[in-house]
């Protein structure tokens, strides 16, 4: 059998579902096809990684992949999935965010390929242009209120309400299609599942035309327990290393539980079937060794963050077993550590010496001087994830990494951070 784009999406259980004829399609034609982002923050996030490897995925198979930025219908916004109407964004800040989508699409996709190069468009460039009256007559003529009322996308909304701007995103969001149809020759739109809705009123527009379009949505990521993928206490877990630095990138991907491990890694990674078949294996004699767990770090965190940022983030974690602190800074340090207690010193305390006696009592790593003096005299006390010297040891200003933080430890895994202040 020939493997088509479509039997591998499928054995990566993206697909949801898809319009007749596409494995004919995919199988004996090179396309063009398009996934819209929506640039309603200044990064995309992890369940992004969804559509943008998909689009990845088709280029390797030969076809062309378009990345559609929505600047124009990013000012509308798409009632999808939403229970409320969103907040319009001003054009400064439209601009802003596409500037920051446009460099991690181009993490995954590939623009200078010969055969195939991807492309990125704006829709805002086209969509401006429109003449209300000219759209009117011409695209909204060919859709009944009635059937658009039927799409999931509106329907959710109707009881809460919905504004005529949001309504009209299917129209928009159609036309993109047929525009990308006409200029392009792009005969496939992909998304989410809940986007079935406005990507088949887009193949309804164009078949209007006298010609076929095809639509076909991937399933919505949750979490083997129903949870939401893509959340942690802190928030969204971000693309953008500001928002979400290298390291909690990482930890979010290490930490995956034990029924979501093997899903992942058929999702968010370029693995093939057999490596995946062998990590599923090992992980099912021997989950306690976590090996999938690390390979799926380690995949996705290169792939998005590259090699010195995977390194620094694997030696980050190993810090939070032990592991050595050389070459971290203290902007690092307060990464890996922002969820252990903490206590501030003054900076004038530790210009002269400080005895680790009074600093752990102090700071409550031991319940007292004597609990202090019996856990450093058993070995059970590190700073800087190096084994106290003794009862008599003085911790300075000089100990604080960058001036900023002593990390203590009291057995494997009781951290506390000394946080020095002026």
């Amino acid at each position: 059998m020939t493997n088509t784009i479509l039997n591998e999406l499928q054995w990566r259980d993206l697909v949801f579902d898809f319009t007749e004829h596409i494995p004919e399609l995919v199988k004996n034609e090179k396309i063009s096809l398009y996934n819209g982002f929506d640039p309603t923050a200044d990064s995309l996030h992890v369940g992004h990684l969804v559509p943008m490897l998909a689009l990845a995925r088709f280029q390797r198979f030969g076809h062309t992949p378009i990345a559609l930025a929505g600047g124009g219908t990013g000012m509308i916004g798409d009632p999808s999935g939403r229970s409320a109407e969103r907040n319009l964004l001003s054009r400064e800040q439209l601009q802003h965010n596409l500037d920051k989508i446009r460099g991690q699409l181009a993490m995954l996709l590939d623009f200078d390929v010969k055969t195939n190069p991807a492309k990125l468009v704006n829709n805002a460039d086209w969509l401006e242009k429109l003449n209300l009256i000219d759209f009117l007559r011409d695209i909204g003529k060919q859709f009944s209120v009635n059937t658009m009322l039927q799409k999931d996308s509106v329907k959710g909304r109707m009881d809460g309400g919905i504004s005529y701007t949001e309504f009209s995103y299917m129209l928009l969001q159609s036309y993109d299609f047929l525009h990308l149809y006409r200029e392009h020759n792009c005969v496939l739109q992909t998304g989410g599942s809940d986007q079935w809705g406005n990507i088949t009123a887009g193949t309804d527009l164009i078949r209007r035309e006298g010609s076929r379009a095809h639509a076909l949505v991937y399933h919505l990521i949750t979490k083997a327990d129903g949870s939401k993928f893509g959340k942690t206490a802190s928030g969204s877990v971000w693309l953008d290393a500001e928002k979400t630095s290298p390291f909690r990138f990482y930890q979010f991907w290490i930490n995956a539980g034990d029924n979501d491990v093997i899903p992942y890694l058929k999702k968010f990674t370029f693995l093939d079937e057999g490596t995946v078949t062998e990590l599923a294996s090992d992980h099912a004699e021997a989950p306690h060794r976590r090996v999938a767990h690390k390979r799926l770090a380690q995949e996705v965190t290169k792939m998005v963050h590259g090699e010195t940022a995977l390194a620094n983030a694997e030696q980050a974690t190993n810090v939070l077993f032990g592991g050595s602190i050389d070459g971290l800074g203290a902007a690092q340090i307060s990464d890996i550590f922002a969820e252990v207690s903490s206590t501030e010193i003054q900076g004038h305390e530790m210009d002269g010496g400080k005895s680790i006696v009074d600093v752990l009592a102090e700071s409550g790593v031991a319940s007292g001087k004597k609990d202090a003096r019996r856990s450093i005299d058993g070995g059970g006390i590190y700073v800087n994830n190096i084994k106290s010297s003794g009862t008599d040891q003085m911790l300075s200003r000089s100990d604080a990494i960058e001036g900023k933080f002593i990390i203590l430890r009291k057995g494997k895994k009781g951290y506390h951070l000394l946080k020095i202040v002026d």
